[in-house]
């Protein structure tokens, strides 16, 4: 079957509608089909030496009713890998693999299914947590410089968005929708929060300002983040935007960056969908710690 016949923007269009649902943590699920993730390039090192369990990770996901498949490129970067011996040429065969195997999965799929690249946070490439404290003492124009070549590989196989996730700070904001602007991609924008601010801090108002009056951007909202931060977060974003809202946290777990192991909440946080639906949100999935056992249970509520 062939990807979803229609534009995601188009399907976020419109007041109302049913959600669109995300997949799942790509790294949970290759943790559990046997993965290693221990190394500092993370879920990169199976796309780069077990590609064929990217695409089994992807299919599982689709089969629990995703429909959008989220790449496994958010680490990739190419100072990272060039330190463990990847040239230019292979990260950037990385970064155009890691969209082939989620349209592969997309195409097999018994549904319509839009692909979506990831473009992590420069944090996530350090491998140490910084993607949850933003603030690097990097330029705008700095941060630009380490993205753009990313997006580029990435949009070079096709995706039908971009997902600019797990963003810590208006300072990357800016930095991404920069690069944004010189390609005429469609993206969305997710922060990581805390708090009712950015993991940086920042009023939440003035980073989702930020996209307001980009025509590429057609979803703001945030990840990666405990599910209690979403609803204010959400309502933040639709009093400064007017776009479609998103929606896809972790389990409220805590990235210990110093053990590279996640501490779980002593009890399950509530996860009040339907509410964020109310609140604007029209792309709903899960991040961190969240399953294709989850997103089944997702699908169903969303129908």
């Amino acid at each position: 079957m062939p990807r979803a016949s229609r534009p995601l923007a188009a399907a976020l269009a419109g007041p109302g509608g049913r959600a669109v649902l995300l997949d799942g943590g790509l790294s949970n699920q290759l943790a559990d089909q046997g993965c290693d993730l221990t190394g500092g390039l993370w879920t990169g090192q199976v796309l780069a030496e077990r590609p064929e369990q990217v695409k089994a990770a992807h299919t599982a996901y689709a089969r629990a009713g995703a429909e959008v498949l989220i790449t496994a490129s958010y680490q990739v970067g190419y100072a990272a890998f060039a330190r463990r011996g990847y040239d230019e040429t292979r990260t950037t065969a990385l970064l155009r693999r890691s969209v082939r195997l989620a349209d592969a999965a997309a195409r097999a799929a018994e549904h319509g299914v839009w692909v979506a690249a990831s473009v992590g946070p420069y944090g996530a490439a350090l491998a140490d947590g910084s993607e949850y404290r933003g603030r690097y003492g990097l330029s705008v124009r700095e941060l630009a410089d380490f993205h753009r070549p990313r997006i580029a590989a990435l949009l070079a196989e096709g995706p039908d968005v971009l997902a600019l996730e797990t963003v810590p700070d208006t300072t990357e904001a800016e930095a991404l929708l920069t690069v944004l602007a010189e390609t005429g991609a469609k993206a969305w924008i997710g922060y990581t929060v805390a708090g009712g601010r950015t993991r940086a801090g920042q009023p939440l108002p003035e980073a989702f300002a930020l996209a307001a009056g980009s025509p590429q951007v057609i979803a703001v909202g945030v990840n990666c983040c405990d599910p209690a931060d979403v609803l204010p977060a959400l309502a933040a974003a639709a009093g400064v935007t007017g776009k479609p809202l998103l929606a896809y946290p972790n389990d409220g777990s805590v990235w210990e960056a110093a053990t590279r192991t996640w501490r779980a909440p002593a009890v399950p946080v509530p996860w009040p969908t339907a509410a964020w639906q109310r609140a604007g949100a029209r792309l709903v999935g899960g991040c961190c710690r969240i399953g294709p056992d989850r997103i089944e249970e997702l699908a169903a509520t969303l129908r």
